[in-house]
This record gives structure tokens, sequence and C-alpha cells, in this order.
């Protein structure tokens, strides 16, 4: 079975446009400022950052459900690196996340566990041809 999702941009002039999601949302976005772009908007490099950690959180939920984790906070910083070849070219090589996972009663094993199966189910991560980094810190609070 195929799900589709979609998005329709428009350009609005210069360096800038407008993206509708599919689920509603509606933003300005441009390039990054070092790419002829503007300061304080949406890039394509931000949102695809943005859509390995959000998935993976997405799935990390849906692990601590399964696994009936008592979570009390999730909170992730997240970092996508590009290396530009000599034709140009820009590739994100790898993307890091820096969870920080507090739970109430749990091990640490089965936090770990539900990590390595949101980053393994998640369909952005797995989509992709970077490497996707999970640093955790694990809080448990008794």
């Amino acid at each position: 079975m195929e799900t589709m999702y979609h998005t329709d941009v428009t350009w609005k002039g210069e360096h800038w446009g407008v993206v509708r999601m599919g689920n509603g949302p509606v933003m300005d976005f441009s390039a990054p400022p070092g790419a002829h772009g503007h300061e304080g908007v949406l890039t394509p490099e931000d949102a695809f950052v943005a859509a390995v950690n959000t998935c993976i959180m997405m799935m990390f939920l849906w692990a601590c459900e399964r696994f009936k984790i008592d979570l009390v906070s999730y909170s992730c910083h997240a970092e996508g690196f590009k290396q530009i070849a000599l034709d140009r070219t820009e590739t994100f090589t790898r993307v890091v996340l820096w969870p920080r996972i507090v739970a109430r009663g749990d091990d640490r094993k089965r936090i770990e566990r539900a990590l390595q199966l949101a980053q393994k189910y998640s369909l952005v991560a797995h989509s992709i041809t970077s490497e996707v980094v999970v640093e955790p810190e694990i809080v448990i609070q008794e």
C-alpha cells in the first residue's frame, strides 16, 4: 500500500517562497543567508534537519507507548552536516541528534531500546542517505 504526502511551493520574488503543507501549515521560506537568502525563515536545510528530528521524536513516543515507559520529558537538539564537493554539489553527510530524555522509574536499557526502534522505524531517517547519529542523555527519576 502506498500513501501520498504533498506540499505546494510558490515563488514570491527574489529568493522568497511560500510552502503549503498538505497537513495545513503555510509558511515563508528562503535559501540560507549565506546562499543569497533571508534570515528568520524556514530554509530547505532547516526543514531537512527538522524532518529527521521530528520523525525520530514521534517514533520514540510510539515506542514509549508500546514499552509503557513513563516519559516525563523529551527535547532534542539536532545538527545537520553538509559537505561541498569539488563540483559545488552539496550533500548532507550526517545528522546528529542529542535527545534529552527524562523518564520515571524505568531502566535505561528499555529507553535505549525505544530510541533504537525510533531510529529504525523513522520514515525520514530510514529514507535518507545521510548517517543519523543519536547521542542521548537519559535521566531516570525515581
